[in-house]
């Protein structure tokens, strides 16, 4: 690597740096966080014994999950524009993320749910609680702890994933990398960059995922 590249590497550093900190890594939490809400209530609908919930939610799912999170990206801040909805590249990112998150964590939420012992519902009845105590007190607590490990991958892919929002104009870290190799005429050296950088975030989250499960392990049952 010549001279020329080496300097281009190491001013590029700190622009994707602050990027991922302060733009990607905020939108992933966010998303999730909020797609973590709406997976709960989804998997919980999913679960209802009332239809009409039922049919939403799986309709919902059905929809996220079978069409690309690209398409569902442009669909909302390229095509809602056409029905007078105006859309912040950040705020179209957020939908869209919390969206997908949303369908494809409430699996893995009613999952966990479903594994859950009946003997659970059982015990949690026989003390006098209603189903939705049971539910919140019993049976949520224990689906939580099954549920971390394949939360947390999803957590990961959607760190990655946020590199879409390059496509709506949001200036994440993988759009400033794509800035910063139009005016160096270096794209392979920045793309490597940043690929770089979506290695070692998903890197430390991964190391705490392997922390967070060892804690929760303490408390399962042998």
């Amino acid at each position: 690597m010549d001279d020329r590249k080496i300097q281009i590497f190491l001013d590029s550093l700190l622009p994707l740096l602050k990027a991922g900190v302060a733009f990607t890594i905020p939108l992933a939490l966010i998303s999730f966080a909020l797609g973590l809400i709406l997976a709960i209530l989804t998997a919980l609908a999913r679960l209802s014994p009332w239809v009409l919930p039922k049919l939403i939610a799986r309709f919902y799912v059905w929809v996220i999950r079978g069409t690309p999170l690209l398409v569902q990206l442009f669909i909302i801040f390229y095509g809602l524009p056409a029905v007078g909805i105006v859309l912040d590249p950040f705020i179209a990112a957020t939908i869209g993320f919390t969206l997908s998150v949303g369908a494809y964590s409430s699996e893995i939420i009613r999952a966990a749910i479903l594994s859950i012992h009946k003997g659970q519902w059982e015990a949690a009845f026989s003390v006098g609680m209603t189903r939705t105590q049971a539910l919140r007190r019993v049976i949520l607590p224990q689906a939580a702890r099954v549920s971390v490990p394949p939360l947390s991958n999803s957590f990961i892919s959607l760190v990655k994933d946020t590199s879409l929002a390059a496509t709506i104009t949001y200036t994440e870290m993988f759009r400033t990398a794509q800035q910063v190799a139009s005016t160096s005429y270096e794209p392979l050296l920045i793309y490597c960059e940043a690929g770089l950088f979506y290695l070692l975030f998903c890197s430390v989250l991964s190391a705490l995922q392997n922390y967070l499960e060892k804690r929760l392990s303490r408390y399962s049952a042998s």
